[in-house]
This record gives C-alpha cells, sequence and structure tokens, in this order.
C-alpha cells in the first residue's frame, strides 16, 4: 500500500480529454509518483501470431480509447484511483525479431515491475505473452489458477515446430508448473478445433471449459458459479483475449469467431468475480487495423478498467 494519497487521472473539467499523452485513463506515468500498487503496462508485440497481424500496435490503441473512462466505477461501487495508486508504468521493450528473446525480456521486466508493485494489468500484445508474465507471478505466488477468457483453448503443441506462440502459452505453462491444475478454465470457447484430442489434452493440462454456449443457454449467474466453484480463494491470474468477445464487439483481433460474448456479459464475468483473489491479468490480442471507430478498443479498455477495480476494491 501507498504511504501517500494517491494520485488520479487528470481532471477532464479542466483538461480536454483529447489533449496529453494517452496513458491509460489519463492515469499517472509510474514515474511521475513516489510508489504505486497497481500498474497498466503494455506489451507491443506480435510475433507469435499465427493468422492476422497487428496487435503490436494494440497497447496504443486501447490507452487511446481509455481517454474517456471516468474514476468512479458504479458497478462495483469503487472509485479505484482514489483506494489505490495506479499508474501507467509505459511499455515492455520486447524483440520483434526473436519469440525467445522476446519471452525473456517480458519475464524479465515483469518480474522487476511486480517488485515495484503489488499488481500488474498488462495489455498487448499477442497471447504469446501470457507465458512470461505467469513466469514472472509464479515467482512471487507459486502455481496460480488461471482463468482464460478465449475464443480458443491456446493449449495447442506447436506451430510450424515452434512451442512459443499465441496458441500455446498455457500448453508450456502448465508444463512448467506454473497453473494450479486443480482451480484453471477456459472460458467462452467455441468454435472448430483441430479433433477431439484437442480436448482430451486440455483435460490432461489442468483445465475444465465453460464454453460460449455455456454461457448463451445458462446465463451469467450459472457461468459464476461454475467458475468460482473451480477456481475457489486460489491466487487467480485472469488472461483475456480480446476474441473472446463475438465480432460484432470486437472486430479488431487476429483470430475471429463466430458466436462469442457480448461486451456486457464479459463486463459482467469480471465483476461478478471481483471479491476472488486476483493477483494479475492482462487483456491481449487487439489489433486496430481491423477495428471499426474503437469498437474493439473500447471494449478492451473497459475490460481493463474493471479489472483494476476489481483488484482496488478487494485490495
Amino acid at each position: 500500500m501507498t504511504s501517500h494519497t494517491p494520485q488520479g487521472p487528470v481532471d477532464a473539467s479542466q483538461t480536454p480529454r483529447y489533449a496529453g499523452i494517452a496513458t491509460f485513463a489519463k492515469l499517472p506515468r509510474i514515474e511521475d509518483v513516489p510508489s504505486a500498487d497497481i500498474a497498466v503496462v503494455g506489451v507491443p508485440f506480435d510475433s507469435g501470431v499465427s493468422f492476422r497481424p497487428g496487435a503490436r500496435f494494440g497497447p496504443s490503441h486501447v490507452r487511446e480509447a481509455s481517454r474517456l473512462l471516468r474514476p468512479y466505477n458504479p458497478a462495483q461501487d469503487v472509485s479505484p484511483f482514489n483506494v489505490k495508486q495506479v499508474v501507467d508504468a509505459g511499455d515492455i521493450v520486447a524483440n520483434p525479431f526473436s519469440l525467445d528473446e522476446a519471452v525473456r525480456q517480458v519475464e524479465e521486466a515483469a518480474t522487476e515491475l511486480g517488485e515495484r508493485v503489488d499488481k500488474i494489468v498488462t495489455i498487448g500484445g499477442d497471447h504469446t505473452i501470457a507465458l512470461p508474465l505467469l513466469r514472472a507471478i509464479n515467482k512471487k505466488h507459486g502455481p496460480v489458477a488461471v482463468l482464460h477468457f478465449d475464443a480458443h483453448l491456446d493449449t495447442w503443441d506447436t506451430y510450424f515446430g515452434a512451442p512459443t506462440t499465441h496458441g500455446t502459452p498455457f500448453r508450456r505453462a502448465s508444463e512448467e508448473g506454473l497453473i494450479d491444475l486443480t482451480a484453471s478454465m477456459h472460458g467462452g470457447t467455441r468454435g472448430p478445433l483441430y479433433g477431439k484430442s484437442d480436448l482430451e489434452d486440455d483435460v490432461k493440462l489442468g483445465f475444465q471449459i465453460v464454453t460460449s454456449e455455456f454461457v448463451e443457454e445458462h446465463g451469467i449467474p450459472a457461468t459464476l458459479d461454475k467458475i468460482r466453484e473451480r477456481v475457489g480463494d486460489k491466487p487467480l491470474y485472469i488472461s483475456i483475449d480480446i476474441d473472446v468477445l463475438d465480432p460484432a464487439h470486437a472486430p479488431g483481433t487476429g483470430t475471429p469467431e463466430a458466436g462469442g460474448l457480448t461486451s456486457r456479459e464479459m463486463l459482467r464475468l469480471i465483476r461478478g468475480l471481483a471479491d476472488l483473489h486476483i493477483v494479475g491479468a492482462d487483456v491481449v490480442e487487439v489489433a486496430p487495423a481491423y477495428d471499426h471507430a474503437q469498437i474493439t478498443a473500447v471494449a478492451a479498455s473497459h475490460v481493463v478498467y474493471e479489472l483494476v477495480s476489481a483488484m482496488a476494491a478487494r485490495g
């Protein structure tokens, strides 16, 4: 907990939201405060994608859309920027020409940042970065429950012989012992797979699944019950691929799949989990080249805001 009174966002009644540097939600930069509790950090990297590139521009796109966020969250009844010192920690440099080097850089930078702040919410970038982020969080908390919202499982083995891509982070994390195999889960998955063996492998790697179809058929309360029963009060890392949303709500992403969640459903799910022991989170795969009128970026910025609010409210 910071010893100073938290410094909040720029006052939009005094300075236009569209003026100045686009930090997340117009928050102070980490270097402008004596200490911080929660950091929002970007990882502009997409060399691990298997289809459409462009998520390297995600962090800046989400920050631009976040200019309109306001300091009080009525849905969670919390003013997160008053309760905790929340900052924008800038971007982590990740080598675009070497996956292995990029993964090392993200792990090292996230580990260092984690020594300065209590919790981190990362804006990607592609989903490859979840692996080094989990390695960093493991040093602080040991194996964590992972709640992974995504259209896809991301527990495949390799692409073109490469073991580290945006489709493989949770297989590698499971193999490395970074994940609590009794408490991890995918949410919102849907669409075609390579074979039934994908699902069988996923179970062996420690995941249960609540599909997009389940959310549609049974609703948010039943979905929350399933998640809470699985996760309990374990240290929880939430990883959100924006393609968990239907393309109508998030067109700006690299591997879109029809039949996804609405942005409203996604926000309700986060709010319903706000009292859990969330120790870190990421929001990834925003690719602005495919976005329209900031639809995807607005959704992603609100997802980040709800995650920060949840972290601030629980403490």
